[in-house]
């Protein structure tokens, strides 16, 4: 343990923290470098960094320790001689320096005149593991690999690319779905973590998806960016506005190169890359034997990439598409080209009908949609999706800065039916009624509201101050009759007009109309990772005496032990002379380097200086 001391306290900042971070210190009850040398050695950390290597590394490891003796080293070209001789293969010394290098940067091992040599206490535990139903040395050299994936007919793979394709565009339609949602109306974050059920709910309903996946596809959409948390709420970024303009195949390629990019290498390097491979009970055996400390943390990370893979269409019935190959080789042009020729063509036109609806021949092209979102409602969402045209869609355009002949105008562009009579009227009568009911803004010092609402009809004024969907909004009477005031801001207050169908405009000091967008967009403040190994590195150079060596500060703390145990101990000084004596001693204190301590075989009391000390064991 003291050498591991040394060692972490000639380590750099930088290093000590990573060195914490891999290994999963935790903080609590370390107060220096020999707390911190002893957490690393306990076995639930040995075990914990064991469970991360995978079998060759491992066999690296117990074979050194095998090899290791008190008056010798194993060498690189020792070890790779025994594993050659235990596996039947060559093993070269350039592939097990490979491997010591990754055993000594955890600090399970030390790298010395081109020897391994492992920590006792880890091949302590490395030597426990046969009795613990876990390999040892040799088990890890000679087990051979299973097969790691199966291959399904190549028959088969037309039938995994289509369904990858309708997965492909059902997720990327349900996305487009929740972006849309969350620009207009947030979801809340729960303290815990998650969505509320309420929100839950909602967004399985616009996503027309089952509640169990409306999780997953907040995680797939946030891993884009299309999505952030801000203010405690989810919503729309500015990357997912742009995101809903694109074609779905870019809407995809986007997706995937997500989840591609988050892939963690270690996952990454054993998914197949080639399509018609399943990913099923065999890649889970093979990583079972990949990594025997425990690969409960692998099958966690593939569960999760696995399952968001069948989201996108990397995989169908856990087989690899043809794309999704292309995308685990690295060739999103390649992915691309394959789902531009298997998802459906996008449509520019609609058919405008005399029940104020739209429908489309196929998926709209996204500038065309997200423009019939602004003055018309989905009803449904699929290859032919539907809109249906009413006075609060087109009050809503009207607030956004549309007006009758811009609107007709557009639809005329896009209607393969014309311009229905009913459509024309309606449009025309929102637009002469709009701006009967004014919202504005009060002046900062309002004392008791912070916004009005005000129309020139009287009985429209008298039918919102007792319309009870508006009960929320606190709507009262003004001193002068003629306005309604409410404690929220001009925004919602309009909003809520909007939503219930009434003729309303925002306007500003001046009486004129202004334009309002309910567009929402995350507000992303880019804040540091929290590092939490950096406040243990600050603690432990505080603490670290200056001017004080580890060997001096360690004896002080065996002394220190053995004085709190009442422990005898066996204490081993040089002399003057170059003599080496034992004194069999019980330690009473210790203080400025010297300790004070009880001869027990001479029954006498000693004071020795520190630095003359040799060594110190339990006495027997």
């Amino acid at each position: 343990m003291l050498g591991l001391a040394s060692r972490l306290r000639a380590l750099s900042d930088a290093e000590l923290r990573h060195v914490i971070g891999v290994r999963g210190v935790s903080a609590s009850g370390i107060h220096d470098f020999f707390d911190l040398a002893e957490a690393l050695l306990h076995p639930d950390s040995i075990q914990l960094a064991l469970s991360h290597l995978d079998r060759s590394v491992l066999a690296v490891l117990a074979v050194a320790g095998e090899c290791t003796s008190a008056d010798s080293a194993p060498s690189l070209h020792a070890v790779a001689g025994r594993l050659s001789a235990l596996s039947s293969a060559e093993v070269t010394a350039v592939d097990v320096a490979a491997r010591a290098d990754s055993l000594d940067a955890l600090l399970l091992t030390v790298r010395a005149d081109g020897c391994c040599i492992p920590y006792d206490a880890v091949s302590a535990h490395l030597a426990k593991w046969p009795a613990q139903g876990l390999p040892g040395a040799t088990d890890l050299a000679t087990t051979v690999s299973p097969a790691a994936v199966a291959a399904v007919p190549d028959a088969d793979i037309p039938f995994i690319d289509q369904l990858a394709a309708e997965r492909a565009f059902s997720v990327v339609s349900s996305i487009a779905e929740l972006v849309n949602e969350l620009s207009r109306e947030p979801a809340r974050e729960l303290s815990r973590g998650g969505l509320g059920l309420p929100d839950t709910k909602r967004l399985a309903a616009i996503m027309t998806v089952e509640i169990e996946l409306v999780a997953p596809i907040v995680a797939l959409a946030a891993r884009a960016d299309l999505l952030a948390r801000s203010d405690g709420y989810w919503m729309e970024t500015e990357a997912g506005e742009a995101w809903l303009l694109e074609g779905t195949t870019s809407r995809w390629a986007a997706l995937a190169a997500a989840w591609q990019a988050a892939l963690p290498p270690i996952v990454a390097d054993i998914l197949p890359r080639q399509a018609g491979l399943f990913w099923g009970e065999a890649l889970s055996g093979f990583i079972a034997w990949l990594y025997p400390a425990g690969g409960e943390w692998m099958q966690t990370q593939l569960a999760e990439f696995a399952r968001d893979a069948e989201l996108i269409g990397i995989t169908a019935h856990d087989t690899t598409s043809t794309a999704g190959a292309s995308v685990l080789r690295g060739d999103p042009e390649a992915a691309v080209a394959t789902m531009v020729a298997a998802l459906p063509t996008e449509v520019g036109a609609v058919y405008l009908q005399h029940d104020l609806s739209m429908v489309s021949p196929g998926p709209l092209a996204p500038s065309i949609d997200a423009r019939l979102r602004g003055m018309a409602d989905v009803e449904s969402r699929e290859l032919a999706s539907s809109y249906r045209i009413t006075a609060a869609s087109v009050n809503r355009a009207l607030a956004a800065g549309e007006d009758a002949k811009s609107l007709l105008a557009f639809l005329a562009s896009i209607s393969l039916t014309g311009i229905p009579q009913p459509v024309d009227y309606l449009i025309n009568e929102s637009a002469a009624r709009y701006g009967r009911v004014r919202v504005g803004t009060l002046a900062e010092d309002a004392a008791l509201a912070l916004s009005y609402v005000s129309s020139a009809d009287a009985a429209l004024l008298n039918t919102i101050a007792v319309d009870q969907t508006l009960a929320p909004l606190g709507l009262v009477r003004a001193d002068d009759g003629e306005r309604l005031l409410s404690r929220f801001g001009g925004d919602a207050v309009f909003w809520a007009l909007s939503d219930a169908r009434y003729p309303v405009a925002a306007e500003n000091e001046h009486g004129e109309i202004v334009h309002l967008r309910r567009h929402q967009v995350a507000r992303i403040t880019e804040t540091p990772p929290k590092d939490p190994a950096l406040n243990l590195v600050e603690k432990l150079r505080a603490g670290d005496g200056h001017g004080v060596s580890v060997a001096d500060a360690w004896l002080a703390r065996q002394l220190d032990s053995a004085i709190k145990a009442k422990q005898t101990i066996l204490v081993s000084i040089a002399m003057p002379g170059g003599s080496v004596v034992d004194y069999l001693l019980q330690p009473a204190s210790v203080s400025n380097g010297r300790f004070r301590a009880r001869d027990r075989r001479a029954d006498i009391e000693r004071t020795l200086p520190l630095k003359s000390i040799l060594s110190i064991t339990p006495a027997p």
